[in-house]
């Protein structure tokens, strides 16, 4: 399965710093999944309330061919055939893709953020290019997956399978077909029988969903994607699982259902790198209030991270609700209580121990990583898998995790932009930071909102897990203080503003019928 099955990232990021990380528990390398039987089929998900579609019926296919009809039954000679003639190479990507498509394409999602996670450096001129989606291949590539754009990117690739396998579970129920199977016994499916119908093939809607959805998100990977959706499509001839026709409508649905979903990524995520003007304009409010705004530490100074992403479309809140849980303003950069931050982090810096060495570095997710969201994907997976959820149930974690996510970037950094607040080494430049300083402010804390969100939806969804979960939250907003970037305020508050954004996840899920 090209360059999947490798060691899932990571292991990599836990590992690479010798002794300091390795003390970490090491996780499951998910890309050995075995092939998953859900404990639920989920047969009344066509009914489940969808995310960006108004209705899954909305979304109109070709009724199935006659089972008794002659283009029918050719296509059914060709899948015995197929079935009957499978090599060793065939069965590996068989079992590979029933692990769960829906599973397989966030894991290679990650692989992509982690592979475009690069920031461009500076030209001859001083100035730092902007990756252009339009010319993907020049330098620098586009896109720059850092942690605001990945977790949109997952959102939006992860509704849009969401919505996808909604509206493919209610044609499946007044649309049915049986399988290959059903109709000729001397197939041998490779793969579970499902009670659902095969028509149309939930494996094709998801493959062509995430091609749709990933090349839009990554232009400059459309072979590899291609290869990847084909190959999935292709498992289901081979398994005995799909005729043709099966696989043709999963196909026509999925690109009705992205055509949508792009609709909808017109978000202003165009607009979210600002302007000189913007760049300029902020920090001179800002000191206009007597206040020291954030200042780039890097050389040459490089503009401040997407600083208008805070504008960009919500999903589980409007602007107005977003500007209420804005954090309140935060204490002067030379007032009493953030000299007490200040020491606490040199405390810290001094006398860090192995520990905090190694939670620093678990959770850095930096440059050349899938980033925070992409590890709270990664903390999901093993969950999902673990749960033997059914693909459309995946889809609906995955779709509620990222949504809230993705909640989280835009109201972070709302109110980045909005204080423009001093790291704590441009206050105290005797601080020395552990892992690099990021280059947007400080105030609040990105891991640790990202962290609040995520963890609050997964314990809903995992409520024997909500005690590590928790305790994960924690884990990664405190390796911000361990590593000497953040202040303690911007970690706590950050954290509690992240979990009033899972509580709307919570309260959405509450209310979608899939409970």
């Amino acid at each position: 399965m090209k360059n999947i099955n490798q060691l899932i990232f990571v292991l990599t990021i836990g590992c690479t710093l010798g002794f300091y990380s390795c003390k970490k528990d090491i996780e499951i390398n998910q890309t050995y999944y075995e092939a998953v039987v859900p404990a639920k089929e989920d047969l009344n998900a066509g009914n489940w309330k969808v995310a960006v579609l108004s209705k899954p019926e909305d979304i109109v296919i070709d009724a199935p061919l006659d089972p008794t009809s002659p283009e029918y039954l050719a296509e059914l000679a060709e899948a015995k055939s197929m079935n009957a003639s499978v090599t060793d190479k065939q069965k590996e990507a068989i079992k590979y893709w029933a692990a769960g498509g829906v599973i397989r394409w966030n894991q290679i999602m990650r692989q992509l953020v982690a592979k475009y996670n690069l920031p461009p450096v500076e030209g001859i001129d001083g100035k730092y290019p902007v990756p252009q989606s339009n010319n993907p291949l020049a330098y620098p590539n586009f896109p720059f997956a850092n942690p605001p754009y990945a977790a949109r990117a997952y959102a939006y690739f992860s509704v849009a399978v969401y919505d996808a396998l909604v509206a493919t579970n209610y044609h499946r129920v007044t649309t049915p077909r049986k399988a290959p199977y059903a109709f000729d016994s001397s197939i041998n499916p490779l793969v579970y029988k499902s009670e659902l119908s095969s028509y149309p093939s939930e494996d094709a809607v998801v493959a062509s969903v995430a091609l749709e959805m990933l090349t839009l998100l990554f232009p400059g990977e459309v072979p590899y994607l291609t290869d990847l959706a084909n190959e999935q499509k292709n498992t289901r001839l081979w398994a005995g699982a799909n005729v043709r026709s099966d696989i043709a409508a999963g196909e026509a649905l999925a690109k009705l259902v992205a055509a949508k979903i792009k609709i909808r990524a017109k978000d202003g995520m165009a607009f979210a790198n600002g302007n000189p003007t913007i760049h300029d304009s902020i920090p001179k409010a800002i000191e206009a209030q007597g206040l020291l705004p954030w200042i780039s530490l890097e050389s040459p100074a490089r503009p401040s991270m997407l600083i208008k992403y805070g504008d960009v479309k919500t999903w589980l809140m409007d602007k107005a609700g977003m500007i209420a849980i804005r954090p309140a303003v935060p204490p002067a950069a030379n007032s009493d209580e953030v000299k007490a931050q200040i020491q606490e982090l040199k405390d810290v810096l001094a006398k860090k121990d192995r520990d905090q060495i190694a939670i620093c570095h678990y959770w850095a997710d930096g440059v050349g990583t899938y980033t925070p969201p992409g590890h709270w994907n990664y903390v999901a997976t093993d969950l999902i898998y673990n749960a033997k959820m059914s693909e459309v149930r995946v889809a609906r974690t995955y779709a509620l995790l990222n949504m809230a996510m993705m909640d989280a970037g835009i109201s972070c950094w709302d109110t980045k932009s909005f204080y423009f607040y001093p790291r704590p080494s441009q206050v105290d430049p005797e601080i020395k930071t552990f892992t690099g300083v990021p280059n947007f402010p400080a105030y609040t804390s990105g891991h640790s909102t990202f962290s609040g969100a995520a963890s609050r939806i997964l314990s809903h969804l995992f409520p024997a897990n909500a005690s590590q979960l928790d305790a994960k939250a924690i884990e990664a907003s405190e390796s911000r203080i361990y590593g000497g970037i953040h202040f303690r305020m911007d970690c706590e508050v950050g954290l509690a503003v992240g979990h009033k954004i899972g509580d709307l996840a919570i309260a959405r899920a509450a209310t979608d019928g899939a409970d």
